[in-house]
């Protein structure tokens, strides 16, 4: 629900201009909210006076715009998103709280179809230990998967038993994203990344660790996907290996018109 404190509006019909769902118009000089929203914050966003609230958020959160503080240099986000690696190797060092908080609230912040918001995050790093429990065991035990997949994890299996930590990569933090859209679930877990990056930390998107939990009922119970499927599990922690210089990539597919 939108809430309008008449005594703030000043009826510039900034918030009716631009509601998604086009419930705004402005009566006697005054904006009024009718019919079915989104809340999506646009009119929140947009209002210049302040007049508008949605009491189903946390009001304090909202910040007064600032364009220096928005702006980004494009080259130097370019040469980020350029430079950034996939961490196969982690320094045994846990991840301080606050910068897992921080990566949460960057997927927090994504957008999502429809502003469904219907991402739901996990992180697991003190029970660590126990999650691996229950992910090898489910391994080791469970024939209903993909022959692929299977035995990938298998050889996974027989990977550990020599020392080697092949799925988790003996990475200190996993996070899951659990939702009904992939598509919101993975524009989430980009800026997460880039959270992550932003942090001094890496990060590694790990396929095999989601089908490895989805298939898994102890370890969907355990971890309370809410019944929401796995869609991304991120690898976070901080690198254990440094690189000189970035990688290629293919020419852009792509074609003018």
């Amino acid at each position: 629900m939108v809430l309008i404190d008449h005594q703030k509006c000043i009826g510039c019909g900034r918030c009716e201009a631009d509601c998604v769902a086009e419930n705004i118009r402005l009566e006697g000089g005054k904006a009024v909210c009718e019919g079915p929203c989104i809340l999506c914050g646009h009119c929140v966003s947009c209002c210049p006076a302040g007049a508008v609230s949605i009491p189903e958020y946390d009001m304090t959160e909202v910040e007064t715009f600032d364009k220096d503080r928005f702006s980004l240099d494009i080259d130097r986000l370019l040469y980020t998103i350029k430079a950034r690696r996939s961490i196969r190797q982690y320094a045994p060092k846990p991840v301080e709280r606050e910068k897992l908080e921080r990566i949460v609230q960057a997927g927090r912040y994504t957008a999502t179809g429809g502003n469904r918001q219907g991402c739901h995050f996990i992180v697991v790093q003190e029970e660590l230990s126990r999650f691996k429990e229950i992910i090898w065991n489910g391994i080791e035990s469970t024939e209903k998967s993909a022959e692929a997949i299977q035995s990938a994890l298998k050889r996974f299996v027989n990977m550990r038993e020599r020392g080697i930590d092949f799925l988790f990569r003996d990475a200190p933090a996993v996070l899951f994203i659990a939702a009904e859209s992939p598509v919101d679930a993975g524009l989430a877990a980009q800026n997460m990344e880039l959270a992550a990056i932003s942090q001094g930390l890496g990060a590694l998107y790990n396929g095999y660790l989601v089908y490895a939990a989805n298939m898994n009922p102890e370890a969907r119970e355990w971890l309370d996907t809410k019944n929401k499927p796995i869609s991304v599990c991120m690898l976070f922690g901080y690198p254990r290996v440094s690189y000189s210089r970035t990688a290629p990539r293919r020419t852009a597919d792509v074609r003018w018109r």
